[in-house]
């Protein structure tokens, strides 16, 4: 009778392994990595890291529900983050962001994401990628809290943001970063501590903000199934590649809950293909086949006058309380709030007059707006200039929160990538 020798191999790939941490910030939710955290060879872009990511969150999912991975099955919580101590003297921490295709194998690395922007100061203080000495040189021994001025370089877009994150002493006088506290977000269920986000020079200076060159143009969508061979549209770089049109000229109110537009397969459609046909207009595609590989960017949104309605939480919003009302697409799903990259689109459209944010938030000189989305509303503020002929964003800024859900460890079949 043959042996059988117990010290054979298995049959099966064991999991490893690595350090994560799982945090809200703003109105989505992503795993933050530490970069010499991850395996060795995904350590370096390329199809390594990509396959294992994609496996962290559970995609691709033709359920769409990514329920073997860390991804809630929306674009709002489908992303990842990679943190490591920055490179550049003037910054303490690199940032960079991949969106997690739900339904395909595929990471968009184009963009960045506004909202998990607010996670990223505490995250990299709290991985120990902030000097210590600078995070102890912030606390004011006589107030109950401080502020940590974290210098972050988004890797995505090559841009500085500037996250302000409140810290404090605990009773060990230690210093941590303080969390809790009576800010209120519209589309996050609980107040938490109020971090200060500034985005510097969200458009580069040798580029145009305004790619066409026009604040508004007349915008080609015949064969997008609109009753009009052309609309306007404001395209804009800020933040985000994105394409504003009125509510109106798509049919739509501006006061459009995620069950208005996502349950109608017909209008997403639609909608993808003004998508793909702007981003052609942009000269992000040379065609609208190459947004298919491309669902980040550019996103389309809607604005329309101040009105009143009920958010998707049954909070009334005023008309009275509010500059516009503005909805927004995000990977071909309206967003159940606003992106915070598009959010920094929104800033600089409204601040720079003439553009359709603008005109809708009542035209003139607007330093500062605060619009209605499907969650409630949000203040922005912005500074734009027209230099030599070129309208440029000198800074935009808005207020959000952020938490740790979980610290731990994640676990990915070590076949996976």
């Amino acid at each position: 009778m043959a042996q059988t020798n117990s010290k054979s191999k298995p049959s099966f790939t064991p999991q490893i392994s690595v350090p994560a941490t799982y945090m809200r910030g703003g109105t989505s939710k992503g795993t933050f990595f530490k970069l010499s955290d991850l395996p060795e060879r995904c350590q370096v872009a390329g199809e390594s890291r990509d396959k294992f990511l994609l496996r962290v969150i559970g995609s691709p999912d033709p359920y769409g529900k990514q329920i073997d991975g860390l991804g809630n099955g929306s674009s709002s919580t489908s992303k990842t983050v990679i943190l490591s101590a920055s490179d550049k003297s003037d910054h303490d921490v690199n940032y960079l962001f991949g969106q997690v295709n739900i339904a395909k194998p595929m990471i968009d690395w184009a963009g960045n994401c506004g909202n998990l922007t607010a996670a990223v100061g505490a995250c990299a203080i709290n991985m120990g990628l902030v000097d210590a000495d600078k995070i102890a040189n912030s606390i004011d021994e006589n107030a109950e809290s401080s502020i940590c001025e974290v210098r972050i370089w988004q890797e995505n877009i090559g841009k500085t943001i500037i996250a302000h994150v409140p810290i404090y002493k605990d009773a060990n006088n230690k210093v941590q970063v303080q969390e809790t506290g009576d800010f209120e977000l519209d589309g996050v269920t609980f107040p938490a501590a109020e971090v200060k986000i500034e985005f510097i020079d969200p458009v580069d200076a040798t580029s145009d903000m305004f790619p066409t060159g026009n604040l508004v143009d007349e915008f080609d969508v015949s064969g997008c199934g609109l009753n009009a061979d052309s609309i306007k549209a404001t395209f804009i770089t800020a933040g985000i590649p994105t394409i504003f049109m009125k509510a109106e000229d798509l049919g739509f109110t501006g006061t459009e809950l995620q069950g208005d537009i996502n349950s109608d397969s017909e209008l997403l459609t639609k909608l993808e293909k003004i998508r793909a046909t702007g981003g052609v207009a942009m000269g992000l595609f040379k065609d609208v086949s190459e947004a298919q590989t491309s669902q980040h960017i550019p996103k389309i949104a809607w604005v329309g006058a101040a009105q009143s309605y009920i958010a998707s939480s049954g909070k009334s919003v005023n008309a009275s309380e509010i500059d516009l009302v503005v909805r927004a697409m995000s990977m071909g799903q309206l967003h159940h709030a606003m992106m915070g990259t598009a959010a920094v689109a929104i800033a600089a459209a409204a601040t720079t007059q003439g553009t359709l944010v603008n005109q809708a938030a009542g035209a003139g000189e607007l330093t500062e707006v605060r619009f209605g989305h499907p969650s409630g509303t949000l203040l922005v503020g912005g500074k734009t200039e027209l230099v030599d002929g070129r309208w440029q964003a000198k800074k935009v800024s808005m207020s959000r929160s952020a938490r740790r859900i979980m610290v731990g460890e994640i676990f990915v079949p070590a076949d996976a990538f």
